[in-house]
């Protein structure tokens, strides 16, 4: 397996993604690696200094290669999606050596192999997840939601447009950049993306709730499964609740397959009927019909005036604590370590940090523990402490099975009993091509 360091008989020569690969350097020669950030079935995530340049951070995600044996296809393939989209990676058709990037996109930016382990040096983003900051907010508008739909939009037409599918956009994988009230939104965990060029999409994957009509029914699918998925994002975005959604597998399922959801009142009255066009358009079921991400951009709610100013907030905060409330007092576990490490960083290389609210007051009860990201300065272009759910590792299925175990439900009927059921907000995979 050529991402490995093992040879390929098949090719005379390597590929350029595996000549960085198989670097001979450690990651220890370059990195000092600190507070655990996420763990997952096989790996884990801890925050790393960089020795060139002290006060730097990422995130590197370590892989263990033994607890992996038999599922190096999927990590190689989510590698390779994300160097599709690194600041490394040039376009072999481009003479002007313009760099494959995006800045809505979280950046892979080296890989190292050992023995035992690989480990992935990510861009560390620090802001929180996207429902939390919301929830936090103080107002909130339609314009605040068609910004963030603006930004999504964008970065996944870039990602088609690299002939990229991620198939597993959900809130969960939408990162702030930083705590600051600007900071752009982050889309990361690739672990379910697939490159158009490597074959026939049909795998049934992603996460119920969000996965689209043709996925389930087990067709052939492309780059529209993404699109599906803003415009279920952007229903929640206006109401705080999820359009598809029942205790029941199949039922749940049905629904989706069909399309069917409502603007329910009083939740969507004071929506603008530019916002529900606009959401039509895209959790359309015939595929055809569906808008692409171009034509998304173009629709008056995202580039024009007709999204609505008024404060939405209330009710929207409201029904996403209901609906999306989860413990999280492993990720403020982490987030205290990690905090704790960058203290002792900054005052060990004498620099001043100024922690707000690291106290245990920062989660709350009643099943809706949360950990509040706040601004920390320590040194170099990081200030920010961490939270762990941003930086977990990959949600597939696949990979993170032993965590799947504890919540799987029973098996599906006839039509659908290819899928594995998680949870409204896990992924899953079903049988792969």
């Amino acid at each position: 397996m050529p991402l490995f360091g093992k040879k390929d008989s098949g090719k005379k020569a390597k590929s350029k993604d595996t000549k960085e690969f198989n670097k001979q350097i450690s990651i220890e020669e370059k990195y000092n690696l600190h507070g655990l950030l996420g763990t997952g079935a096989f790996s884990e995530v801890r925050l790393a200094e960089s020795k060139d340049t002290p006060g730097d951070h990422f995130a590197v995600k370590i892989i263990d290669k033994k607890a992996l044996k038999g599922k190096e296809e999927s990590l190689e393939n989510e590698i390779r999606v994300l160097r599709r989209f690194s600041a490394n990676h040039f376009d072999g058709n481009s003479s002007n050596g313009v760099r494959l990037t995006h800045p809505n996109i979280v950046q892979l930016l080296e890989t190292y192999e050992d023995k035992a382990k690989v480990y992935l040096v990510m861009e560390l983003v620090t802001g929180g997840e996207l429902f939390d900051r919301i929830v936090e907010k103080g107002s909130y508008t339609e314009k605040d939601a068609s910004h963030l739909i603006r930004q999504i939009l964008e970065a996944v037409d870039y990602m088609h447009e690299q002939g990229v599918v991620h198939r597993d956009l959900k809130p969960e994988n939408l990162l702030y950049y930083s705590p600051d009230d600007d900071s752009k939104i982050m889309i990361s965990d690739f672990g379910l993306s697939k490159m158009e060029d490597s074959g026939i999409m049909a795998t049934a994957c992603g996460t119920p709730g969000y996965v689209a009509p043709e996925v389930l029914a087990q067709k052939p699918y492309g780059k529209a499964v993404d699109v599906w998925s803003i415009g279920v994002i952007s229903y929640i975005l206006l109401c705080g609740y999820p359009p598809f959604y029942d205790e029941n597998d199949a039922n749940l399922f049905a629904q989706i397959l069909k399309g069917e959801f409502e603007f329910d009142s009083p939740y969507w009255d004071e929506i603008s009927e530019s916002a529900k066009h606009f959401i039509k358009n895209l959790m359309c079921v015939t595929v055809e019909k569906r808008y692409t991400c171009k034509q998304a951009l173009c629709h008056p709610w995202i580039s024009g005036n007709e999204a609505s100013s008024k404060n939405i907030h209330g009710t929207v905060s409201e029904q996403l604590k209901k609906n999306f409330a989860k413990s999280r007092w492993k990720q403020a576990y982490y987030a205290a370590t990690v905090i704790r490490q960058m203290q002792r960083m900054a005052l060990s290389s004498n620099s001043t940090a100024n922690v707000v609210d690291e106290t245990p007051s920062n989660i709350t009860g009643n099943g809706n523990e949360r950990n509040q990201v706040t601004k920390e300065t320590v040194t170099g272009n990081v200030a920010a402490t961490v939270k762990a759910a941003q930086l977990s590792p990959s949600t597939t299925a696949d990979l993170n099975s032993e965590e799947q175990s504890a919540q799987q439900s029973s098996s599906h009927n006839d039509m659908i009993n290819s899928l594995e059921r998680i949870s409204p907000n896990c992924s899953f995979r079903g049988q792969t091509n």
